[in-house]
């Protein structure tokens, strides 16, 4: 069995951060039913051009191995059907405006009341209760609220925005507080209401440089710098745009580093011999190592690296990635089979589980409504003249 296998999820959310938190859990075997409605489908199933792919690239990642159902939410016998589904489940979860939910008749007071131990997630920018709950906000303004943007830069310029990361780190610390959630639900029998406030996800990130500003300290931004290390950062190769990460950071790291560069003349140069001094000079240094890496294959200078015992690789594209033996071997990247038949790469779940060799995926990406028989049908008992009303209606729709 998967991890979660066994539990069902009825999943309200919409976008980014919200579907990345249930995409995670369908991963570990929880059936996940994306409620979705063709008056105002999810706005990241709608095809646009993005990353060079004329398709909703963005849905397919986080809504491959859902299941998908039409609700139209502002009609009351859809809510009925909602709450009906919800009773028959054990996670649901929803990434509107605080407050969204409610109005809709479908608050956790609600939900509660219809199956007492239902652990609700809500997802939203700044938590459901505070000042400001009712802010709306998407990735770049995450990071901008909880200090990441500031923080990312180099000293010279401006703060840079954070996208998709945010909604990602958003979505997976719901999904672990789920899992909490739902251990606990599992000790005590009670449910709960989860509410995960995208900006202090962010500010969780930043706990170290908020120690230091609390303390008198002053933070700037440091580009690709460290505050101890040195060399470190990212250095040209042979290769227009292909760059080599490099991060040194201790005698032994130094002196592999000098051999691999053939300039152990370095190690007697007073200004380069202890690790403060290095990073007192170190923008001399990267200069001397960005003219040696200029001039290296990257693959052939990452393993002489590497065998040197020298943290470094290559910046790696998203091309790199999907062509990676390592993580094809691993079940990280796998293909998977849309409806219509088509096989494409996805990425799998970042996690193994030693009691677990089943795949992650069962299917691909959902068409709008493809699994309402299996939803309505058999989870819910309605048999297809009642469908079929209910379609005719608009409150399938």
């Amino acid at each position: 069995m998967r991890p979660l296998e066994g539990i069902r999820i009825a999943d309200f959310t919409v976008h980014a951060a919200g579907p990345f938190c249930t995409h995670m859990l369908s991963l570990m075997g929880a059936e996940c039913i994306k409620i979705e409605t063709a008056l105002r489908p999810d706005i990241f199933r709608k095809p646009h051009t993005v990353y060079g792919r004329a398709g909703a690239a963005t849905f397919d990642q986080v809504a491959s191995n859902k299941l998908s159902i039409r609700l139209n939410l502002k009609d009351a016998e859809g809510r009925e059907l909602a709450k009906r589904l919800v009773a028959v489940s054990d996670v649901a979860a929803e990434s509107f405006r605080a407050g969204v939910m409610a109005r809709l008749g479908l608050g956790y007071d609600v939900l509660a009341g219809v199956k007492p131990d239902i652990v609700m997630v809500s997802i939203s920018s700044s938590g459901q209760t505070g000042p400001d709950s009712h802010f709306a906000g998407y990735a770049p303004l995450f990071g901008a609220w909880g200090g990441l943007g500031y923080l990312t830069g180099y000293p010279d310029g401006p703060p840079v925005e954070m996208r998709h990361v945010m909604d990602h780190s958003v979505g997976m610390n719901a999904a672990a507080a789920t899992v909490a959630a739902l251990h606990q639900r599992r000790r005590t029998g009670r449910g709960a209401h989860v509410d995960v406030a995208a900006r202090e996800v962010a500010s969780s990130i930043v706990g170290d440089t908020m120690m230091v500003a609390a303390a008198g300290g002053y933070v700037e931004r440091i580009g690709n710098d460290d505050h101890r290390r040195a060399p470190h950062g990212l250095f040209p190769t042979d290769v227009e745009d292909r760059w080599l990460s490099l991060s040194v950071g201790s005698q032994a790291q130094w002196r592999g580093l000098l051999t691999v560069m053939d300039r152990r003349d370095l190690a007697a140069a007073p200004q380069f011999e202890t690790e403060a001094d290095r990073h007192a000079n170190r923008e001399a240094l990267a200069r001397i190592v960005a003219a040696w890496s200029a001039r290296q294959d990257a693959d052939t200078a990452v393993r002489r690296l590497q065998e040197a015992g020298v943290p470094a690789h290559i910046s790696w594209s998203t091309e790199d990635i999907a062509a990676d033996a390592h993580l094809r071997g691993r079940g990280a990247i796998v293909d998977v089979t849309e409806s219509g038949g088509a096989v494409r790469a996805a990425i799998g779940r970042p996690a193994r589980f030693s009691a677990c060799d089943e795949p992650a995926f069962e299917r691909g990406t959902p068409r709008l409504g493809e699994h309402e028989e299996y939803v309505f049908g058999e989870l819910l008992g309605l048999g297809r003249a009642a469908i079929d009303d209910l379609i005719d209606r608009n409150v399938i729709h």
